[in-house]
């Protein structure tokens, strides 16, 4: 018996007629993943199920003339994942990264995102995912700045002014009607000036841009953090005013006394005791930790000056009301977030879905009858 095998091939093109740039559907979408990730109605890799992805990092030297050697944010990782609910697909985001690609006219990173059946493994769909990643990405502070910033914010500061910040804030101003003001800070300033071009032009809100971080920090009531690994950001405890909501999407530096002190809403716990499962295999915990986004808090957690983090609260929870989210106008409210693939499925699987009921992109034939049975 004949079985043919058909998936749909989506170019970058037809993501953005499928509706990879509409924020608000993108922010809704990622609710829905949070509320699977609370009830546990998902898969990821390693031993965990909870890892967030297997990297190809490339020795600094070799006797092989064409194998790749180190080089700036130089690697290939595979993100698996098996998302549940009305979504209930396997798939996988894999992305190589150079930092010499944009000297070639490439992004930083070429990223593509397959969806398989969760039953047979044939591929459903394959398709481009820079965009895709950016927008999962964006999205995710915007479910953040939903339920936990304050309803009256006027003033975004943009903490690091590239794509992914971008996709940031145009995810949270989705959710944030009241916003007067954009303050752009970034290690560059031809970054920060092109930044806030930008969201002039795209966004329609009036801004500045401040090279003084704490100038910049000092009236912000919503600050999205996405910041360049270049040079280590730190933000002084004195910097924040009471009530602001901190979305981090990229590493940041603190005193103890703010980590210790804010409220504190982790995009997924079981990640992050991942993080410190895998920090601990490394035999290095102390260097593992300075390269990922949670390490600051870590080690805190490890020296016993803040609560572990089984005892702490995902953001699933706070949607589904099991615990709570700010309580008052005045609590500082940082919510931390470092990447997960169950998004860039369930993203990919709305935008397969839309895709399909529009006739956007192109089938391709795996097989008519597959050779080997």
């Amino acid at each position: 018996m004949a079985h043919k095998t058909e998936f749909l091939y989506l170019s970058e093109q037809d993501t953005i007629k499928a509706g990879v740039l509409d924020a608000a559907k993108c922010v809704d979408n990622a609710e829905e993943v949070f509320t699977l990730l609370s009830k546990g109605d998902y898969l990821m890799g390693g031993s965990n199920h909870n890892s967030h992805g297997m990297g190809l990092v490339f020795p600094k030297e070799s006797p092989f003339p064409n194998m790749p050697v180190a080089g700036p944010d130089r690697r290939f990782v595979a993100m698996p994942a098996y998302l549940g609910g009305r979504f209930d697909v396997c798939g996988n985001k894999w992305y190589g990264s150079n930092a010499a690609n944009p000297s070639k006219g490439l992004p930083r990173s070429v990223l593509t995102v397959t969806l398989n059946n969760k039953d047979t493994g044939e591929p459903l769909a394959f398709m481009s995912a820079n965009l895709l990643s950016a927008a999962r990405t964006g999205a995710v502070p915007g479910v953040a700045a939903r339920h936990l910033a304050r309803k009256d914010s006027e003033v975004i500061t943009v903490l690091g002014c590239g794509q992914i910040n971008r996709s940031c804030l145009r995810s949270i101003l989705t959710q944030l009607p009241n916003v007067k003001k954009v303050v752009c800070y970034d290690i560059f300033e031809a970054a920060a000036e092109k930044f806030l071009d930008w969201e002039k032009k795209e966004l329609g809100i009036e801004g500045e841009v401040n090279l003084d971080l704490g100038q910049a920090l000092k009236d912000a009531d919503v600050v999205t953090v996405a910041a360049s690994r270049l040079k280590p950001l730190y933000v002084k405890d004195e910097w924040l005013k009471p009530g602001v909501t901190l979305l981090i999407t990229g590493p940041m530096q603190s005193d103890d006394s703010f980590w210790m002190s804010t409220k504190l809403i982790y995009d997924n716990v079981r990640l992050h005791e991942a993080y410190v499962q895998e920090a601990v295999e490394s035999g290095d915990k102390a260097g593992y930790y300075k390269g990922v986004i949670g390490g600051p808090i870590y080690t805190l957690i490890d020296a016993g000056k803040m609560p572990a983090l089984k005892d702490s609260t995902s953001i699933g929870e706070v949607i589904l009301g099991e615990k709570e989210g700010r309580t008052n106008a005045d609590e500082r409210v940082t919510f931390v977030a470092c990447g997960m693939a169950t998004f860039d499925v369930g993203l990919g699987y709305d935008l397969w879905k839309t895709a399909l009921e529009k006739g956007i992109g192109q089938k391709l034939v795996l097989w008519d009858d597959p050779y080997q049975k």
